[in-house]
């Protein structure tokens, strides 16, 4: 009687891509090299009598085949579901906290289930769970891996409100109801192998049932959720157990025979897999092991157990030949193929930071590590193996607008300005893409102006000079660089502070390029409100002159010590935005009372007049206006007279119809989308 081999949800794969490094080359070579003869019988005679270097990038194809096989055996399922025009935004936004939430404990607990949302409307219901054979690295990355290609059922303008994703080690799910506890489904997903069995067709049929029904009686009361037997007559039965953990002790015996009933129409395939909303079968032939040792059958007695020691250093030095011959040929031919040129250039530059790498340096991007939540992606701290402190930045929408992603890395990778955040690279190989920054310790303005006891901590030297410094980094992207350069979300928040307060402009995700044959260009709206130019808001036009606008309003709430997008401010319970309120002040020779309290009267009332001044010439409604930011620097830095500005656009910030906290907005032709609190949620771009 043949072996036959069950494979349930937690299964471990020796040749899994998602093992940690080591292992998953030993996981990927050994199944390899001892299939390899049978490989080869494939290949046509002229290939093998070909000289050793082409040999050589034959073996490396091959080896390469491994790997999609691997990858292919994940399965992702999208809903039919999908978000209505008036929520879709909201339970975006609810999604992105689910999954960021989701990661890190599935990562140390191996198991876990979130819920996000307050509203009924937008909720997501999330829930993971890693196989208990995965080392916590593996784990990571597989759930990251998953994170990644689940976002694929959310793009355009259809969302769906529920997708699930399955590895062999690993699974992932979002909706929009509580599907914590179900087991039976309408969704059931069967898929069988192309390939019959090779030898006793019926005998191996005969075992997959039997194990399959022995499989769904004795997994379920198992705490490990891990079931095994050993058949007579040379057959060996191993299987790991399909139900996940969320699945209460009566749901997971009525889902498994129905399961093992419908895998049941595939045999006597040489594979299958039957997903079900709480359960999980799928077999291959081929035997798993829990270790690293290779069980070497013969006559269907185990007779001997080799450390893989020495076929490791044996296949270490081939993999070496094989890279010296064929390696880079095939390299660049894969990456061209798969992420074009422009990927394949940054991958052989200096920029490209190695995924494993970034991960050990944020410590498996622990929440310890994190150190604040952008419009894109998470930003995590951490240390290089040179001790070099890097800000690892995780973007959470992957998506395969590659060409755009790495025009913008090329473009901010050429800045180099003591007051802007200095790129330092990008990961683009593993499961998420990265990019690292430069570490900047004292947080963002952001951080010092939602409270007014961290407002205390900077004095009116220090916020000078912060205006200043902000300024000199937008008069560089404007006019000093190679190249006209709109950042378009100048505020609090992505102007970070270095170990001396010396300013630093951040998040270069929204930044466009302006030809220099053209005064101006069209584009989709993208920005933070309160802090857009009006004209750019109402027509997508755009030139320097927004970044002037958004300037304007950041000095001012620097000076003032108030958010623009506050209802009102909490000491005078005034309801006027911040723009109005430092207008009126001006029109009425009371600038004094515009200042931030918190200073207690320690500063220049000249110099601070004349920085309110220049910050309402700066958000003038009329783009024409405005100063360019190389005039801004210089009044700032000397006392020549300026001209008298003309009302803000006040747009109604700070009434009752302005949000709390600012909204980033994006729109496509015409249409728009905002997300809460700052965040970004872009459906169709990676940043």
């Amino acid at each position: 009687m043949p072996s036959f081999l069950f494979l349930g949800f937690s299964g471990f794969s020796r040749s899994h891509l998602l093992e940690s490094k080591m292992s998953s080359a030993l996981d990927i070579i050994i199944p390899f090299t001892l299939s390899l003869p049978s490989l080869l019988k494939a290949f046509p005679v002229s290939i093998l009598k070909a000289s050793p270097p082409v040999l050589f990038l034959v073996l490396v194809l091959l080896l390469s085949s491994v790997d999609l096989s691997v990858a292919s055996r994940a399965t992702l399922i999208c809903g039919t579901r999908t978000a209505a025009p008036s929520d879709r935004l909201a339970f975006a936004k609810n999604l992105r906290s689910a999954m960021e939430a989701i990661a890190p404990q599935v990562s140390s607990k191996r198991y876990a289930r979130v819920v996000a949302g307050t509203s009924a409307d937008d909720r997501v219901y999330a829930s993971g769970e890693c196989s208990e054979h995965l080392s916590r690295p593996a784990c990571h990355r597989c759930i990251a891996w998953c994170k990644a290609q689940i976002l694929r059922c959310f793009p355009g303008e259809r969302p769906t409100r529920g997708a699930r994703i399955y590895l062999d080690g690993c699974h992932l799910r979002f909706d929009d109801y509580d599907f914590f506890g179900e087991a039976p489904g309408l969704d059931n997903h069967l898929v069988c192998s192309d390939v019959h069995s090779n030898g006793n067709r019926t005998a191996f049929a005969t075992a997959a049932r039997k194990f399959v029904g022995k499989s769904s009686m004795r997994a379920p009361p198992n705490d490990s959720f891990f079931a095994a037997s050993v058949g007579k007559e040379n057959s060996s039965v191993h299987g790991l157990g399909p139900c996940w953990k969320f699945v209460n002790k009566r749901s997971c015996p009525e889902c498994l025979p129905d399961a093992g009933t419908r895998i049941g129409h595939c045999f006597p395939k040489q594979g299958a897999s039957m997903l079900r909303s709480g359960c999980y079968m799928r077999y291959p032939i081929s035997q798993l092991h829990n270790d690293f040792e290779i069980h070497v059958v013969v006559a269907g007695r185990h007779i001997i157990k080799l450390p893989v020691v020495f076929p490791i250093v044996v296949i270490l030095m081939l993999i070496m030949v094989l890279i010296f011959f064929g390696k880079r040929k095939v390299e660049t031919r894969t990456v061209r193929k798969q992420l074009g040129a422009l990927a394949a250039t940054v991958i052989k530059s200096s920029l490209h930071f190695n995924y494993e790498m970034l991960e050990r340096a944020t410590n498996y991007f622990d929440s310890s590590n994190k150190l604040g939540q952008g419009g894109s992606g998470s930003v995590f701290k951490g240390v290089l193996l040179d001790d070099r402190v890097v800000a690892v930045k995780r973007l959470f929408f992957h998506t395969g607008q590659w060409e755009k992603f790495f025009n913008e890395i090329n473009l901010i990778s050429t800045i180099d300005h003591k007051n802007l955040v200095k790129l330092l690279g990008c990961s683009i190989t593993g499961p998420e893409s990265l990019l690292v920054y430069e570490y900047v310790p004292n947080k963002s303005l952001c951080y010092y102006f939602s409270d007014r006891r961290n407002a205390q901590l900077l004095s009116w030297e220090m916020r000078y000079n912060i205006i200043v410094g902000a300024a000199e980094g937008l008069a560089y992207l404007h006019e000093e660089s190679q190249l006209r350069i709109v950042h378009r979300d100048i505020k609090l928040s992505n102007i970070l502070l270095d170990e001396s307060y010396s300013p630093k402009i951040a998040d270069f995700g929204l930044v466009r390029l302006l030809p220099g044959d053209k005064t101006h260009i069209t584009t989709a709206i993208a920005g933070t409100l309160g802090y857009m130019a009006p004209e750019y808001l109402a027509s997508g036009k755009l030139t320097e002159k927004a970044d002037v606008f958004s300037f304007g309003v950041l000095l001012i709430e620097v000076v003032t010590g108030k958010r623009n997008n506050s209802r009102k401010d909490e000491q005078s319970n005034n309801p006027l935005g911040v723009l109005q309120m430092v207008w009126n002040c001006y029109t009425s020779n009371r600038m004094l009372e515009a200042v931030d309290p918190v200073l207690e009267g320690n500063f220049p009332l000249e110099k601070a007049s004349r920085a309110l001044h220049i910050g309402l010439l700066c958000a003038q409604l009329s783009a024409e206006l405005r100063p360019s930011m190389s005039a801004v620097v210089k009044m700032l830095k000397e006392d020549d007279t300026i001209t008298q500005p003309t009302p803000p656009p006040f747009l109604g910030y700070g009434t009752e119809n302005a949000s709390a906290a600012p909204k980033k907005i994006y729109s496509q032709h015409g249409s728009s989308a905002s997300s809460i609190n700052s965040t970004t949620i872009s459906i169709l771009e990676p940043r």
